[in-house]
């Protein structure tokens, strides 16, 4: 689904900060990507989701090679994937119902197609009573919930996710990522980047460890 060739990337005339990244994201697959603060883990994200473009190397996705892809279609592509921000990113003037939904409708679904799967999803991450109510008044953690029930509202193929349960409790992390293994019996690929190694031991998966730029990946 995803295939790394030798990947950098540097910022202007700077150092690399990620390098020689050879690695795939098969379909289906669920994978952490763990390291310490400051090694690249959300710029690799941002190449994952077509927002960066590598300095040198090959991006394969969806058997296309990005490089040749025009830049009108990118979007049409990122649709494939969903990602959950660090910093949310949810729109203030729009209540969390509508943050939600907001992919389904840049889409132009009819809202009566999808009213009952976005209610029944922030039931799901415990936001069943927080419908009406604009970001600014959510917390940090509700914040959280509400980016993620977005990411996953349109059954993506891949998705990524940086610090997902970074501001919930220990129930609702549990609870989060029962939901996004249920996603990925479904088929989604998953990669979640996380320093939480509690949450890491709940499930066998691959971790993909990213440290000075580099990526070593452990089965």
């Amino acid at each position: 689904m995803i295939h790394f060739e030798n990947v950098g990337l540097r910022y202007g005339m700077g150092p690399e900060i990620l390098r020689d990244l050879t690695f795939d994201i098969p379909q289906k697959s669920f994978q952490f990507l763990t390291g310490p603060s400051g090694a690249g883990k959300t710029t690799l994200l941002r190449l994952l989701f077509l927002s960066l473009q590598p300095t040198r190397g090959l991006i394969r996705m969806f058997d296309r090679n990005i490089a040749t892809i025009p830049r009108e279609e990118l979007p049409l592509l990122r649709r494939r994937v969903g990602i959950v921000f660090q910093d949310f990113r949810l729109l203030d003037h729009l209540t969390t119902y509508e943050n939600v939904a907001l992919p389904l409708r840049v889409r132009g679904k009819d809202e009566t197609s999808y009213r009952a799967d976005v209610l029944e999803l922030l039931r799901w991450v415990g936001l069943g009573e927080r419908v009406n109510v604009l970001p600014p008044v959510l917390s940090g953690g509700e914040k959280q919930r509400a980016a993620i029930a977005r990411a996953l509202i349109d059954r993506p193929e891949v998705l990524l996710a940086d610090e997902p349960t970074g501001n919930v409790d220990p129930p609702m992390a549990r609870r989060l990522l029962n939901l996004f293994m249920e996603l990925n019996r479904l088929g989604t690929a998953v990669v979640i980047a996380t320093h939480d190694l509690t949450l890491m031991d709940q499930v066998e998966a691959r971790r993909m460890i990213l440290s000075h730029g580099q990526l070593e990946i452990y089965e």
